[in-house]
């Protein structure tokens, strides 16, 4: 399953981030935690915002923005526990809680810097947009694409979908000749089509070249650090327990040894 936003289209209604909450039983009371440049970014309670944005030439453009599902997800990659996972057959990245540790690799490998953690609550979680994978699994589009009143969402095959971006920016010349979300760090389910260059609507300008290639060989080598650095500590501490033992008993051959010359003295 993937997603294509036509950015044309979309009104700024917010329907799609009123349907995350709902679907989602995120809490509609909370106040914005991340505001960057007076614009309220995705938290831990907001897995889906519109940002609007205005030309020189005075159009008004709103953008969704989520979490992208990549097809070769870094935060996947990072996470060596595995509490987040590619969904091969829906293609939802999905986050595991209870095989999380907490060590916050995925918010630092993401490129388009989505996961966020929960710094509030006393067991915190990583919380980002997971599609819906319930309503994927059932067949049904995610809950935001499912209440788009314009449209602006569509939800099918990836290959169906590129295709129809592609028709679609190549019959009409208002449109950037540019899917995002394409080719982008791999590729990712969730892509962008847009009368607007993407760089002026806020999107990150990133490689195609997938983040995983840089990932993999060096979190592959996590867990076997973590065994050696517990080797070299429980090392250190046998060492140091018997160092500690060698030297108590030299200092009761140190202290009895007196005693026993006294005596031999006194017997003498």
């Amino acid at each position: 399953m993937a997603v294509l936003i036509d950015i044309t289209k979309c009104i700024g209604c917010e329907s799609c981030s009123v349907a995350c909450k709902l679907y989602n039983s995120l809490d509609f009371k909370s106040e914005p935690r991340n505001i960057k440049n007076g614009r309220i970014e995705l938290d831990d309670n907001r897995w889906t915002v519109i940002h609007k944005y205005e030309t020189e030439d005075k159009r008004i453009r709103f953008v969704k923005k989520q979490c992208l599902h990549c097809k070769e997800p870094a935060c996947v990659s990072a996470c060596f526990s595995k509490a987040i996972q590619k969904d091969e057959e829906t293609g939802a990245v999905v986050y595991y809680p209870d095989l999380c540790v907490g060590c916050r690799y995925c918010m630092v490998a993401c490129p388009y810097e989505i996961p966020k953690y929960q710094w509030d609550e006393q067991f915190p979680k990583i919380t980002k947009c997971e599609m819906c994978p319930s309503r994927l699994e059932n067949g049904d589009a995610p809950a935001c694409v499912a209440v788009c009143p314009t449209n602006a969402l569509i939800s099918g095959d990836r290959d169906e979908l590129l295709k129809k971006a592609h028709e679609i920016i190549a019959s009409d010349s208002k449109y950037v000749q540019h899917v995002y979300g394409e080719n982008e760090v791999g590729g990712s389910e969730w892509m962008y089509i847009s009368d607007i260059p993407f760089e002026e609507l806020g999107f990150k300008m990133v490689s195609e070249t997938p983040v995983t290639k840089y990932t993999k060989d060096y979190i592959s080598k996590v867990p076997i650090l973590a065994v050696i650095w517990g080797i070299f500590l429980a090392s250190l501490s046998y060492y140091n327990h018997r160092n500690g033992h060698g030297t108590h008993s030299e200092s009761e051959e140190d202290f009895e040894n007196p005693d026993d010359e006294n005596t031999k003295d006194k017997q003498d």
